[in-house]
């Protein structure tokens, strides 16, 4: 089967949890080819250039997000485009634009439904454009675009952040546009490329999910869509390195929205990483007979050699991820000076690196400081030196060479984050069969289940109170640490995660009819026949004939025509065999 994989800022350019999870899913199903039509985000993925990737897989195309689109400079910009052509842009955009500023299908009267066919009607009708040679990005740009969004923002019915917005707020948001829509604009729809492929499979429902949706629509193939983390809510709790006026938060969230509605929409089958993103895309719309969650799959191998935790008095707790401020390290140096006034024997080990964030440096420098001022060097003598009980380390560092050292090393594993989506740090605990202490936020209740202790976040007499409580009862420790790793290696090893989506594909495929080819299906061709492409249709050469009889190539004898098979080989020459008229 031929898979196209559809990725935004990720595979095979970024690395992080999103690239990890394709490379385990394209490695995994080596039985399968992979498309992979790859949309970057930044400059630096595309210096970065795209990893090497194994023999099944296959970066078939490739654009950016970002800058200005070189289509629109190819066909001449908006000048290059006849009236007709810009008539009809008006009339798609306009849908496109009037179906983002409707309110959502709960919040508007009955008479107003037909609002949300306007989106895809305009969605689709742009894609149409650009697919009959019209330079869409350089209409998105134009001074007609600008119009059209002029006249949404300041019409009836409009959002109410949107109705003040002044020629700067629509020239930035038509660009936002423009960027958002540019997969519209790409050559990936001919016969050999997404044509070919039998299933769209896209890593989010933002601009990743358009070729999928083109693909459905162009050839009818089917779109499956996963989401670890929901890329709407992610959008919502952005922080954009330029800031945004309210008009242009307002509508780019609206366009957002109304884009998820439509992917949750067309896809055969969703497939979120957890409930919590289960429970987005149902608030989204999404028909919860099409949803399957699907835990993200991570290798339990290398912690397998990590003996189970021992009912001992120790008092180490580890801390791993990337230090950024949404981890809330403060909180976590505040309630373990709690936790040392009852266990002054305790120590805490804070391993990781930095994150992405630009503000991690510093963040990481802050927690530093608090931790000097919070723990003094302490010496158990006037002859010995004294040492901090906080440490912040590296895996690669003498102390933790690896993870599985540093998670071997814990009496406790905690994770004190403000905000998280799917714990992987957690997971990673739980192979290694130790108790954790987490605060509640993202899916992490639904990945520990009952074998740690939850208390909710920004909260550190709560945080310090239950490592306190699993510090002093080594039994109760050592069992929710049995029950964690076991838990662990049922629900989210790389396995299950391959096997869900083994049988998903085939599912999905055994459910699709078969497609026309070309442009049939787009421009009201035949109808697909199921079971129109026997399997015979695979083997080399092609079928035989009507009322041929096919020779299988072991029976041919010496010099045979292959078509015509005539004699048949025998194991001691065409006329021989063991005894006279024997065939081996």
């Amino acid at each position: 089967m031929r898979i196209g994989l559809l990725t935004e800022g990720g595979y095979p350019y970024a690395s992080g949890e999103a690239h990890a999870w394709c490379e385990r899913l394209v490695r995994g199903l080596a039985g399968h080819d992979f498309a992979l039509y790859a949309l970057t985000t930044t400059p630096r993925q595309e210096a970065r250039g795209p990893v090497a990737l194994p023999v099944n897989a296959e970066l078939r195309g490739r654009a950016p997000l970002w800058g200005e689109s070189s289509v629109a400079f190819r066909r001449g910009g908006e000048r290059g485009a006849g009236r007709r052509v810009r008539r009809r842009f008006v009339e798609h955009f306009g849908d496109l634009v009037a179906g983002c500023a409707a309110p959502p299908a709960g919040e508007r009267p009955a008479a107003e439904d037909g609002q949300a066919d306007r989106f895809a009607r305009g969605l689709y009708g742009l894609a149409d454009l650009a697919r009959d040679g019209a330079p869409l990005p350089a209409l998105l740009r134009s001074e007609s675009a600008v119009r059209v969004l002029e006249a949404v923002c300041h019409g009836p019915g409009a959002p109410p952040a949107a109705q003040g917005a002044q020629v700067a707020d629509l020239l930035a948001l038509a660009a936002e546009l423009e960027s958002a829509l540019r997969p519209l604009s790409l050559d990936w729809y001919g016969d050999a490329d997404l044509a070919r492929v039998d299933l769209c499979h896209a890593a989010s429902a933002g601009s990743a999910a358009l070729p999928g949706l083109l693909g459905k629509r162009f050839f009818g193939t089917p779109l499956l869509v996963t989401e670890h983390g929901v890329r709407l809510r992610e959008h919502y709790l952005a922080h954009p390195d330029a800031p945004r006026s309210a008009p242009v938060r307002a509508l780019l969230a609206a366009f957002r929205r109304a884009l998820a509605v439509e992917t949750y929409a067309q896809a055969a089958l969703l497939t979120p990483g957890s409930t919590r993103a289960r429970r987005w895309q149902q608030h989204c719309g999404a028909d919860p007979t099409r949803l399957r969650t699907v835990y993200p799959g991570m290798a339990a191998g290398p912690f397998a050699a990590v003996p189970d935790a021992a009912p001992d008095d120790s008092a180490t707790l580890v801390w791993t991820g990337a230090i950024t401020p949404d981890k809330d390290l403060i909180g976590l140096l505040h309630a373990f000076a709690d936790l040392r006034r009852a266990v002054p024997t305790a120590t805490l080990r804070i391993i990781g690196g930095l994150g992405d964030d630009p503000e991690a440096a510093g963040y990481r420098a802050q927690c530093r400081a608090l931790a000097a001022q919070l723990f003094p060097d302490e010496a158990a003598d006037a002859l010995t030196a004294g040492e901090n009980p906080v440490r912040f380390e590296e895996i690669g560092d003498p102390t933790a060479p690896t993870l599985a050292d540093a998670y071997a090393s814990a009496t406790l594993v905690v994770l004190s984050s403000a905000v998280e989506g799917f714990p992987r740090s957690l997971v990673e605990a739980m192979f290694c069969g130790r108790a954790t202490v987490s605060t509640d936020t993202g899916a992490v209740c639904e990945v520990i289940g009952g074998t740690g202790l939850v208390v909710p976040p920004r909260n550190p007499r709560a945080l310090a109170d239950a490592c306190r409580a699993l510090l002093a009862d080594p039994e109760r420790r050592a069992r929710l640490g049995a029950a964690a790793r076991a838990r662990a290696l049922e629900l989210f090893t790389v396995e299950q995660n391959i096997a869900a989506f083994r049988g998903i594909y085939l599912e999905l495929i055994a459910h699709a009819p078969a497609r026309p080819v070309g442009r049939t299906a787009a421009a009201g061709g035949a109808a697909p026949r199921p079971f129109a492409r026997p399997a015979e249709s695979q083997l080399p050469g092609g079928p035989a004939p009507v009322g041929a009889v096919r020779t299988p190539s072991w029976a041919r004898a010496e010099g045979a025509d292959r078509a015509g098979g005539r004699p048949r080989r025998t194991r001691y020459g065409a006329a021989g065999g063991r005894a006279a008229g024997q065939v081996w």
